[in-house]
């Protein structure tokens, strides 16, 4: 199982918690668009469960982030 405590990732998360903050979304209307349980941000959050590269593309278009666009045309 790959960590969820490599600096790197920690950065990463930070950062989704930071956006989702400042555009004063919670974490329940952050899983209300997302279709998941508000345990889901949560969870994430607080890196007791680990994002796979489509639900980071997931929550980056729920917040409004623009992703690299490499990423973005892997969605379909």
């Amino acid at each position: 199982m790959k960590s969820t405590r490599t600096p790197r990732y920690q950065k990463l998360l930070k950062r989704l918690k930071a956006v989702r903050r400042d555009n004063g979304i919670t974490q329940e209307e952050l899983a209300r668009r997302l279709g998941k349980p508000q345990s889901f941000v949560s969870k994430y959050e607080n890196g007791e469960r680990r994002l796979d590269v489509a639900e980071y593309l997931e929550i980056a278009s729920a917040l409004g982030i623009n992703v690299d666009p490499l990423l973005r045309n892997q969605r379909s």
